[in-house]
Parts: structure tokens; C-alpha cells; sequence
């Protein structure tokens, strides 16, 4: 054997190459062949060593993150019909990663995460990894862990007793690169991260830990322990004051009443409400004890887990996460959702109104959607009480940060409790300091949302309300009388700003919208588009709607007409066929007439022309 390739425990080898390449060798069957999978595959030049490991193919190849030094030689893996498999949070910067070359900012960049470090040229992926599950790859058992620290999206992988770290840890208390921890300009995402991680695989029986540089390391637990608490000065050294990322990981949650925890560590307040019977309900789940959020948003910059999961258990007995259930669709409150229903069998409750939504990214043209569809094991009807366990909740409306947004009542521990998600700060202070209304016009804020809200608010008289980015707010009378106050101001406003005398814009100014906003459709098919427009005259007119489409596209039929109530709204669909070149984001819209108003090309959808069998 070359002094390239050592045999660090039975029956697993390490590869010298541009990172250490572990080959874990699959358990033997008389008369089979010999095979392995690879962990990390550096230049590819494990290929031309399986002869000295004793191996006559690999059957996957597992990656801990994207990096080059890891991943270069990837084409030769695909190329030799090798199934390759990677970090969920990652997979774009494998199989997709020219979208990252083509659209990484450069200039004026403030997103300092490592994704320069990616794969020249996408390789094919055959899936991801399931993180904290088991799987089996070609006859070998492995468990998949988040650690992110030195990249957002890194795993480590466990096969008996044996860690495969990736570059978590280089050495007992030393890392491969600070550098690669630098997520964003002066912050300490990645270092916490990186405690985080340590502190949550010391948990683990462990008794080798195999990094991607550097040596064996037979005690994992000091090993760890000794970086996350190097790690820890290094991120108290960066920050004004100390900051107990190990407290963070060991007490999540604060106790808002007795059964009711907030879940501090989140971007975005998660609450879980506890049953006598050892299951929790948990309202929203984004980012899982988070440490910030990089400028980018790309799905390499978004990291959903489960960590607060093992403090819930321990410190509460929470047998079952029986159900989550989301105040609106944005990802800082749905993220971690699926892994949720992956992992922990946890069922995803949607209102009537948000579900579809979430069913259907990119279907609207919202901002802040998560990546993948999110399909509801249960749709609840608005105004109406659903019962989990011993609890009675009524799911209401909630429009004014976003137009898809609910607020939960139920009573727990003697109080009437509302969650209201981020509607607004609820820190004022009547007299001292206004309340901050959370409104985003593209989220389809209309003028009299809050004015609606804080009717609600008064009618239902919480005793309790707790949203998604501040403190818990205990009711009184001047509360309720500050949130109508603001909301009639909010109205007036508008009312003074917008020439609303003359025609109802509305708050946004949009009059016409088509869904589905972004789609795919095969070259040479056809795409139906629905445009729903409404009336802003008090009298009913006739409205115009014309296709745009570009050279190479084809529309059914030209202008069409709609007879449209005063303030009301019609919708047409229209017959699109597709240009027969693939093609990435074509732009259409629709030129629109109402009544005398000329609005032009106001709405518009993209479509990716895809090639026959590629979706």
C-alpha cells in the first residue's frame, strides 16, 4: 500500500488529495464483488487507488460540503456512473452551480461566505443526504448530522462509532480555516455556528472523528470541547459583549406561561405550546437556533435544523412535535417546517388561505417564499375552532404584513393568548413610544388592514399576544386603544398620500396580476395564464387586456374584453404557446386598459422553455 493510502480504522482508508477522501468499504459477501463508498472525492484520484484499498468499485459518494478542494473531481465520479450525494443545503452549488457563477454579486459585496470556493462546472446529483436520519449506501449504515460552521450547509456523516467531519475540526481545538467562517461583513454567524455544532456532536458516542485535513483525533469529545470553547473566545473577542452561544443550545426556550415556551433562539419566535400528554403544537419554525442571516438569500445562505429539538425533550418531556402550524408563508417562519414532517413526523396544519401558498411558490408574486412546495396535512377554515389535544384554537384572518397571514386564539394556563406573527412590534408604550406596524406593500398590505386588526384585537380582548420578532405583550386597555389609533392613522395617511377621491389604486397601486407568476413550460408547449384585474372606478367599465409575448411565442387570441363592477375584478385566461428554443426566464406581461386609464404593460410573468424531458 502507497503511502497515499492508510487504513485509519478497520475497514475504512484514507485517500491523500487535495482533502483527505475516506473509502468506508461495504461489508463482504462471498463470491461478490468488493465495494466502498467514498466520503468527500478531492481531485478523483481515489479512482486509481481502489486496488491498494482492496476495493473493486465505489457504489455513492457522499459529500460534507461543496467546496472545491472536496469536490473537483466530482466529473469523474459521474462520469464512472458513481451516484453522488450531497448536503440538502447545498445541492445547487453542485448540480446547479453556473446559476451561482452567473448571479454571485461582485461588485459592492457584502456576503462573505465562501461559495467562490464552489465547483467550476455543475456535476449531476443523484439527492441529498437525510439529515439526523440513517440510510443505507451500497451496504453501509450512515448517520447524517448538520454541523455548518465551516460552510452553512455541512453535514457530518457517522458510520458506527466513526465521525467523518468534513471541516468542522482540523485538530483538537483548531479549525482548517477561520476564514471560511466568515460569513458576512464583521459578523459571527459561522463561529457560533461552529460552537454550536461541536457542542451538539459531542453528544454523540463517538470514538474517531475523521476531518477532511488533518489527523485522527480518538478522543471526540475533548477534541470538540476543546475548539468550542477556543471557538467561543474567538466569538467573544468580535462582539461587544459575551455571548453564551452554549447557553443558547442548552436553554432555547423561555417560559412566556407554563405550558406556552418561546423559543428564543429562532430568527423568528417560534412557540410551543405543551399538552399534558407529552406532545407540543409549535406555532411557525423557521431558522431553528440561528446565529444571523447572511445578506444572500439564495437557498446556500438559509440553514433550517432541528437544534433546539433536544433541549425540548430534556427540559419539558416532549415526546412528539405533533404539529406545527404557520402565521403567514415567509421562510423565517416555514423553513424548517419540512424537515420537521421529515424527521420528527410532526403533521403541518395550514389556514384555508396560506396553504395554497405555501403549496405553490412562485405561483404569486410574493416575496420571502421558501424554495420547495410545503403541502398542508390539514387545511383550517378561517373563523373557526379546531381542537388539539386539550386545547381549543380559532384561526382568524390576519391581513396587514402580508396578505396571507392568521392570528391563533387559545387559552393556556388561565390566559387568552394570541399569536399574532409579525403584524407588529408590540413594544409601545402609550404616551412614550408609538407602535411599529409591520406592512410591506408587496406582501398586498390594502389601506384598512390595521384598522381590521385592531377591531379584532378589541373584540377578542387577548389577555396575551406574542409575535414573531419581539417580546410576548401582556393587554390593557391603552394597548388596545394605541393599535386602533395607529391603524386609523395608517388609514389617514394613505388617504392624504394617494389620489384615492379620484380611483381606489389601492395600497400598491396594482391592478391587474397573473398567475401563475413563474412557471415552466416544455418548448413548443402551451402556457395558460390567468390575469385577474380589478376595477379602481366606482362604475362599472369595460377593461382591455392584450398578450405581450416576445419573438417565437405564439398567443391564441389578441385583446380581450371584461365588463367589470365598480370595484370589482374579473379574470381572463389566456392561451400562450411557448417558443420551441429553451430558454430561461422569458418575459410576458399583459398591456391593460381600464375604462379610460391606460396603465401599458402593468403586469408581467416569467417562464423557463425547458428542453422535452427536462423539468
Amino acid at each position: 500500500m502507497s503511502e497515499d493510502v492508510a487504513e485509519v480504522a478497520p475497514g475504512v482508508f484514507r485517500v491523500e488529495d487535495t482533502c483527505h477522501v475516506y473509502v468506508v468499504t461495504a461489508p463482504a459477501r462471498d463470491g461478490a464483488e468488493r465495494t466502498g463508498i467514498a466520503i468527500d472525492f478531492g481531485s478523483g484520484r481515489v479512482l486509481d487507488l481502489l486496488g491498494e484499498i482492496g476495493v473493486d468499485r465505489l457504489t455513492h459518494v457522499l459529500m460534507t460540503h461543496h467546496h472545491r478542494d472536496q469536490a473537483q473531481g466530482l466529473a469523474r465520479a459521474a462520469a464512472a456512473g458513481i451516484p453522488i450525494h450531497v448536503p440538502p443545503v447545498e445541492r445547487e452549488l453542485f448540480d446547479d452551480v453556473g446559476e451561482m457563477w452567473s448571479g454571485r454579486q461582485l461588485g459592492n459585496d457584502y456576503d462573505l461566505r465562501d461559495d467562490r470556493f464552489s465547483l467550476l462546472d455543475p456535476v449531476p446529483v443523484a439527492g441529498t443526504v437525510p439529515e439526523y436520519r440513517t440510510a443505507d449506501f451500497g451496504g453501509v449504515e450512515v448517520r447524517v448530522l448538520p454541523t455548518p460552521g465551516h460552510t452553512m450547509g455541512s453535514v457530518t456523516y457517522v458510520v458506527g462509532r466513526t465521525a467523518f467531519t468534513g471541516d468542522l475540526i482540523y485538530a483538537p481545538g483548531k479549525v482548517w480555516s477561520l476564514a471560511a467562517t466568515q460569513w458576512s461583513y464583521t459578523e459571527n454567524e459561522g463561529p457560533a455556528m461552529v460552537v454550536l455544532s461541536c457542542e451538539l456532536l459531542r453528544r454523540e458516542d463517538l470514538a474517531l472523528l475523521l476531518p477532511s485535513h488533518g489527523d485522527p483525533m480518538t478522543d471526540p469529545a475533548g477534541a470538540l470541547g476543546e475548539l468550542s470553547a477556543a471557538m467561543q473566545r474567538y466569538v467573544d473577542f468580535r462582539r461587544p459583549h459575551p455571548w453564551d452561544v452554549k447557553g443558547l443550545l442548552e436553554n432555547p426556550f423561555v417560559e412566556v406561561t407554563t405550558h406556552l415556551l418561546m423559543n428564543r433562539s429562532a430568527q423568528s419566535y417560534s412557540y410551543v405550546l405543551l399538552s399534558e400528554s407529552g406532545a407540543a403544537m409549535v406555532f411557525d419554525f423557521g431558522y431553528d437556533m440561528s446565529t444571523g442571516l447572511v445578506g444572500n438569500t439564495s437557498r446556500a445562505a438559509r440553514r433550517p435544523w432541528l437544534a433546539s429539538l433536544p433541549a425540548l425533550r430534556e427540559r419539558y418531556g416532549v415526546t412528539d412535535v405533533e404539529v406545527a402550524v404557520p402565521t403567514h408563508y415567509h421562510d423565517d417562519h416555514v423553513a424548517g417546517m419540512p424537515l420537521l414532517r421529515e424527521v420528527e413526523g410532526t403533521q403541518i396544519w395550514a389556514p384555508s388561505h396560506i396553504a395554497p401558498v405555501l403549496a405553490a411558490p412562485l405561483h404569486h408574486d410574493l416575496p420571502c417564499q421558501w424554495f420547495d412546495p410545503i403541502p398542508a396535512d390539514r387545511v383550517l377554515e378561517l373563523g373557526r375552532a379546531v381542537r388539539w389535544r386539550e386545547y381549543e384554537i380559532t384561526v382568524h384572518d390576519l391581513p396587514g404584513h402580508t396578505l396571507f397571514a392568521a392570528a391563533y386564539e387559545f387559552t393556556v394556563d388561565g390566559h387568552k393568548v394570541l399569536v399574532t406573527g409579525d403584524q407588529q412590534d408590540g413594544m409601545g408604550i402609550p404616551g412614550e413610544r408609538q407602535e411599529i406596524l409591520n406592512f410591506q406593500y408587496k406582501n398586498r398590505f390594502r389601506i384598512d388592514d390595521y384598522r381590521k386588526s385592531a377591531a379584532l384585537y378589541r373584540r377578542l380582548r387577548p389577555d396575551l399576544m406574542v409575535s414573531g420578532h419581539w417580546r410576548p405583550r401582556w393587554v390593557d386597555e391603552a394597548h388596545l386603544r394605541m393599535l386602533t389609533e395607529r391603524g386609523e392613522e395608517l388609514v389617514a395617511l394613505h388617504h392624504d398620500l394617494l389620489p384615492l377621491d379620484r380611483l381606489d389604486l389601492g395600497a400598491d397601486g396594482v391592478l391587474c396580476r397573473l398567475t401563475p407568476y413563474y412557471a415552466s413550460v416544455p418548448a413548443g408547449g402551451e402556457l395558460v395564464l390567468t390575469a385577474t384585474v380589478r376595477n379602481p372606478f366606482p362604475e362599472k367599465v369595460i377593461a382591455t387586456v392584450e398578450p405581450v409575448v416576445p419573438p417565437g411565442w405564439e398567443r391564441e387570441q389578441g385583446p380581450v374584453t371584461l365588463r367589470i363592477p365598480g370595484g370589482g375584478m374579473e379574470q381572463v385566461h389566456l392561451r400562450l404557446g411557448a417558443d420551441v428554443v429553451p430558454r430561461r426566464r422569458v418575459r410576458l406581461a399583459v398591456d391593460l386598459t381600464i375604462g379610460d386609464l391606460r396603465l401599458g404593460q402593468h403586469a408581467e410573468a416569467l417562464a423557463d422553455v425547458v428542453a422535452e424531458g427536462i423539468r
